[in-house]
């Protein structure tokens, strides 16, 4: 074992070592619950004991299925003090996906919360699960509680075990056929992420977005700075201002269409949103004339963020670069980050001068170490030191980068992603359906909704609603079609592959946007 391994402080134990400093201030606010940051350092280390009594251990998969709690962020440390890869599920995603998922990566014990016992029963008998484990309600679920378990534990300071090189994190942009496409991060990466200077100020961070998403690191990088964060149990625009104006919230994340229902609500003139300084956005598309009247509302605190799963921060146009005046700026998705490595290549893999459009290519620190046990897959994206992005854009003369088309095949929705390929088969499983075609399409506030094209067999009469059904019981709600139209016969390019931009053309023309 050389020195840098022997000495090796994750971002788990930072962060402990934080909450340790100040005890008695506030962490972590979840409804009427006030947790002090000696509270929640004292449940990891009880989690983290409750764990290893259960035969969890470095190396090994803990997945978890639970929702914005602080026993799921307690969870989330414990494992990753024991040195595990975490794999935090979507819960919009089917049964069908998720035990495809807990095969996949070897999941040694699936952690729950009580609200999605019924789910944990079910995939406890799907797959041969070694360990069940509930964060609350006594053991009543399908299996053990950790929460009881960490109390009868001690929450003395436990040594982490992780080494730089383990695997720290699993995330699944999609659903699954066959493996999931599940990005690897290491220890030693993670360990970077969010080191820089704290805030002078006290930071107090709203979650109610996914703790499995961008909120997760923004809940990290808070606690790390002796922040405080605000946890809600998802997005409903009227609870976000309420919360926002009672806790006096500084720093939030929103995807852009969430961004839209805030400004949309009939309370946002009559609450007292003052207390924001940083506004960040981010993981699809937005509307330049929507981002303008967000700076008239809130102010010079809007943060936009350009990233990938695979490829960590890629670009942020910061606050002062939301400037209503130059719309042109709002177009595009900022200035390529400190550290970070952009260039844009042709098919051929040639680099391009500015202004001309072709693949972004990416490299960093941040990087994904590859797929899990898709070692083809890696070697296509990553190749020559750099990661192949799959979306196509510009960096202009100014260092602006402009992102203006998707080569994956992808929709980014809220709460995840949704792989056409993989609604077309479920779809065209049906034994009425023949073909069909799945594509996104922005609606007036460029909001990306999933549109699906159906060619009905001979003599079918299959409707949009069964359809629907049909989606939502093997992929899960997350992938059910905003819209199902039915044609004669699919229109084919040149190649004689189903032309999704002229479906996409005329699914704008039928909607009027």
């Amino acid at each position: 074992m050389d020195e840098t391994t022997e000495h090796f402080h994750s971002h788990v134990e930072e962060i402990l070592d934080a909450l340790g400093k100040e005890a008695d201030r506030e962490a972590l606010v979840y409804g009427e619950r006030r947790v002090s940051a000696g509270e929640l350092r004292g449940l990891v280390y009880g989690m983290a004991r409750a764990l290893r009594s259960q035969g969890v251990g470095r190396g090994q998969t803990v997945t978890l299925l639970a929702g914005n709690l602080p026993e799921t962020i307690a969870a989330r440390y414990a494992a990753g003090l024991l040195g595990c890869a975490v794999n935090h599920l979507y819960a919009g995603l089917s049964a069908d996906v998720h035990a495809d998922i807990l095969r996949d990566v070897e999941t040694r014990a699936l952690i729950v919360d009580p609200a999605h016992r019924e789910r944990a029963a079910d995939l406890a008998r799907r797959v041969p699960l070694e360990r069940v484990l509930v964060l609350g309600e006594g053991g009543a679920g399908p299996g053990p509680d950790l929460v009881r378990l960490a109390a009868e534990e001690s929450a003395e300071v436990l040594p982490g075990s992780a080494r730089p090189q383990d695997i720290c994190t699993i995330r699944h942009t999609g659903g699954t056929t066959g493996h999931p496409k599940a990005i690897c991060t290491s220890f030693e990466q993670w360990a970077s992420l969010g080191s820089g200077r704290p805030e002078e100020d006290r930071v107090r961070a709203l979650v109610c977005t996914t703790l499995a998403h961008a909120a997760g690191f923004m809940a990290d990088a808070t606690l790390r700075h002796g922040g405080t964060v605000v946890l809600l149990d998802g997005f409903e625009a009227g609870a976000v201002l309420a919360a926002v104006e009672r806790e006096r919230i500084t720093h939030m994340f929103l995807l852009p269409p969430l961004l839209y229902q805030l400004m949309d609500h009939p309370e946002i003139d009559r609450t007292d949103t003052s207390s924001l300084r940083v506004l960040t956005y981010g993981g699809c598309a937005s509307s330049p004339t929507r981002l303008a009247a967000a700076v008239r509302r809130f102010g010079p605190v809007l943060n936009q963020f350009y990233g990938q799963n695979e490829a960590g921060g890629i670009s942020v146009l910061p606050p002062e670069d939301h400037d209503p005046r130059r719309p042109e700026l709002l177009r595009t998705a900022g200035k390529i980050m400190e550290g970070v490595e952009v260039v844009v290549r042709d098919a051929e893999g040639r680099s391009l001068p500015a202004g001309e459009r072709g693949e972004i290519c990416v490299r960093s620190p941040q990087v994904m170490k590859g797929y899990w046990k898709q070692p083809e897959l890696t070697a296509e994206v990553l190749r020559d030191g750099w990661l192949h992005t799959g979306d196509i854009g510009f960096i202009d003369a100014q260092g602006y980068l402009t992102i203006v088309d998707r080569l994956k095949d992808m929709i980014v929705v809220v709460g995840g992603h949704v792989y056409t390929t993989e609604l077309e088969d479920v779809l065209n499983s049906h034994p009425q359906v023949l073909q069909s075609a799945v594509f996104g399409v922005l609606d007036a506030n460029r909001t990306e909704r999933v549109h699906a094209v159906v060619v009905r067999a001979p003599g079918g009469v299959v409707g949009e609603e069964e359809l629907r059904a049909v989606v939502r019981e093997r992929k899960g709600a997350m992938y059910e079609p905003a819209g199902i139209t039915f044609t004669d016969a699919l229109p084919l390019t040149d190649a004689g592959k189903p032309d999704k931009k002229l479906l996409r053309r005329r699914a704008l023309d039928r909607s009027g946007a």
